[in-house]
């Protein structure tokens, strides 16, 4: 049976995108404000079928106190703009840690691992959109929404500069800050869509005024962010960071395409990046996670912990196990119950 590794599949398939669940219940709890229209899985009020189509969430929160929540690493499938209009919070991109000031502003590429709040989210209110460009590599052309009407050569330019920054946070513009109060207010008082008109026109003068940003800032430009290179690095960085994937049967071929390569290249890629083979970097990475697991108190057997991680024979577990670990799994797990106690 084919398996997929959600970053690299339409997300009403398999992808397991983001759905802000903490945010969701904090707002439940009545710890915070939610105002939000969306389309898909994001929390917020629906918006009706074909309004704003590619306007996957659009809104804001307002935390008057200290949250007990955070959202932790996670990636959306469409360009994220964020923007701090009060307090302070702590925002993750990649390997990088920021504490985001009032007017800051956040650009995420599609499918970018980002995290907001270290762990909690602090006072403060923040707004948001994520717009759907249809990529699901970094590889891939961007297709904008057809009510997004800035011309050609402008999407191509804004399209670029973001593509290809490695710089997140800019500060905002008033322009920019006075648009972003203008969308809040639309979206409080929409009611079925009757605020669509005025968010698209908002949405509009908002990315037209990040063209205008982005230009005067001249940020510096990295062409690899878009290659083939970037796609790969990505699917390899989903396997650690997400260590259900491990337990699904890939084949190299499998691996290949689900990042759109062919076998050759992806392996070539692989060996540039890791300095080893795809299934040498798989097989380490369900070991280390298997090592993990028996660190911990979760009280699965050995040949569980086997499964979980993709191996499907306890003796080549216990093999393998032991080669990297110079124990086999038993031995490692009473080795650690032992230091513990």
């Amino acid at each position: 049976m084919r398996r997929l590794v959600p970053i690299f599949r339409d997300a009403g398939e398999s992808f397991e995108a983001d759905t802000c669940r903490p945010l969701v219940e904090a707002a439940g709890r009545r710890e915070v404000e939610l105002q939000a229209l969306v389309h898909g899985h994001y929390p917020g009020r629906p918006l009706p079928a074909g309004v704003l189509a590619g306007l996957k969430s659009v809104g804001y929160w307002d935390a008057a106190s200290p949250q007990s929540w955070g959202l932790p690493w996670h990636r959306n499938e469409g360009i994220e703009i964020t923007f701090l209009e009060s307090g302070k919070l702590a925002f993750g991109m990649d390997e990088k840690e920021y504490t985001l000031q009032p007017d800051a502003l956040t650009l995420t590429r599609p499918w970018q691992q980002h995290r907001l709040g270290n762990p909690n989210v602090g006072v403060g209110r923040l707004h948001w959109l994520i717009l759907d460009v249809g990529v699901r590599r970094p590889n891939q052309s961007w297709n904008w929404p057809r009510w997004v009407v800035l011309s050609p050569a402008d999407l191509a330019d804004l399209a670029g500069i973001i593509r290809q920054t490695e710089q997140p946070v800019w500060k905002a513009s008033t322009e920019i800050r006075h648009c972003f109060h203008s969308i809040a207010s639309a979206v409080a008082s929409d009611r079925r869509g009757n605020s669509a008109s005025v968010i698209a026109v908002r949405i509009n003068e908002l990315l037209l005024l990040l063209l205008r940003l982005l230009r005067s800032r001249k940020p510096q430009l990295n062409e690899a962010l878009t290659t083939s290179r970037a796609t790969v690095q990505m699917f390899l960085d989903d396997l650690t960071v997400h260590p259900e994937h491990l337990a699904l049967e890939w084949t190299v071929q499998e691996m290949a395409e689900s990042c759109g390569l062919g076998a050759t290249q992806f392996i070539h890629l692989v060996r540039q990046i890791a300095n080893t083979t795809p299934l040498s970097f798989l097989r380490q990475r369900r070991l280390d996670r298997a090592a993990q697991l028996l660190r911990g108190n979760g009280g699965l057997g050995i040949m569980e912990v086997a499964m979980a991680c993709g191996f499907s024979s306890s003796q080549y577990f216990a093999s393998v196990f032991k080669k990297c670990f110079g124990s086999t799994p038993s031995e490692y797990r009473a080795k650690q119950t032992g230091a513990r106690s």
